[in-house]
């Protein structure tokens, strides 16, 4: 499945159905007076967050959503029927944004069976049958029904995770989230193998929690260096970062900035979370070398520097331990020995 975190789509509410003129009309009944119902309400737009999807690539072909309208009203004292919702099923994450300014965030959907209307259907016309009073016995006036509501707008996707990684291009972050995960990330000896964000479960000392890569960062990436800055929102909502920085690059504090400063020039948000320095592949260099790297590191303003090895599994516990810790109970949950996740065998469709 292709990976897509923005789309922007056409969204339509349902228009009131119109009231009805009607007069009764049998035999040996004189007077029969106004008999017209009133409309139907049209169908509200309602956006749903449903699990088990990570990606927006659905819309990129469907991108119209009209709810449908109101019945009319009819004689005999009938009124139409009201129309269905149209429930748009997005994943959870995902922010429905204005198309006027690309910056008002109109929902934020962030929980599983999240349900919020954005647009809200047309009430249904009057009949004639209520204007009826004492001094109007035979109206003939009604309502045509509220009409619709009609908008733009984009929807984007930000992942939702407990831990983010990131780093420069090469430092070892696919390895790393596949040694403890099945995330299968792709692995390559060359720079931006990761195109897409990648997530993962980590399960720790009985604990579970999520695990998020995205590409690598390079100087400039804020201003659209390499592949830019644009997957940094996908852990915005991430409780720390860990940055991994790899040992066999000439200057690992300068790595180190690099990423600091492309984090604080996309949102003063990120630079304030908490981060863990993780120094990868230290089983290519001796123990020495590995320390007196971590102090200067430490010297440049890391709290804390974990020297680890993605391939070699060396310090990865030490460093997940750490990173437990800034996760609140709510978000570290237990699994069960032996329990398995129940396949879906609904198909899935965005309306």
């Amino acid at each position: 499945m292709h990976f897509l975190d923005q789309a922007k789509i056409y969204i339509r509410s349902g228009a009131g159905g119109p009231g009805a003129v009607s007069f009764r009309r049998e035999k040996y009944i004189q007077y029969g007076g106004p008999d017209g119902g009133n409309g139907g309400k049209g169908g509200d737009v309602v956006f749903e967050a449903v699990p088990g999807l990570n990606t927006l690539i659905d819309f990129r072909y469907t991108q119209h959503f009209k709810a449908k309208r109101g019945g009319h009203g009819m004689g005999k004292n009938r009124n139409g029927a009201a129309a269905d919702d149209l429930v748009i099923k997005v994943p959870v994450g995902t922010q429905v944004i204005s198309d006027e300014d690309g910056e008002t965030v109109l929902l934020d959907l962030t929980e599983a069976g999240q349900r919020e209307v954005l647009l809200e259907g047309g009430m249904g016309g009057r009949g004639n049958a209520s204007y009826k009073t004492s001094t109007n016995r035979a109206p003939r006036q009604h309502q045509p029904g509220i009409p619709y509501e009609e908008m733009w707008v984009w929807l984007r996707l930000k992942l939702l995770a407990d831990v983010g990684l990131v780093g420069l291009p090469n430092a070892g972050k696919s390895t790393f989230i596949n040694k403890l995960s099945n995330a299968k990330a792709k692995v390559g000896a060359y720079a931006f193998t990761t195109l897409r964000p990648q997530l993962g479960v980590v399960y720790h000392k009985g604990r579970e929690f999520v695990l998020a890569d995205i590409p690598g960062l390079i100087a400039g990436a804020a201003d659209g260096a390499g592949i830019g800055d644009r997957f940094l929102g996908h852990i915005e909502r991430c409780r720390v970062l860990l940055h991994l920085i790899d040992i066999s690059v000439d200057d690992p504090v300068e790595a180190m900035k690099v990423v600091e400063q492309e984090l604080e020039a996309y949102a003063g948000e990120l630079a304030d979370k908490p981060r863990l320095v993780a120094l990868n592949k230290v089983d290519l260099v001796d123990d020495e070398l590995a320390a007196e790297y971590a102090r200067e590191l430490l010297k440049a303003g890391a709290h804390e520097v974990f020297p680890i090895s993605g391939v070699t599994g060396q310090g990865l516990p030490a460093l997940l331990d750490a990173a437990i810790e800034h996760l609140p109970a709510a978000t570290v949950t237990e699994r069960p020995e032996g329990e398995q996740e129940e396949a879906n065998e609904t198909p899935w469709s965005p309306i």
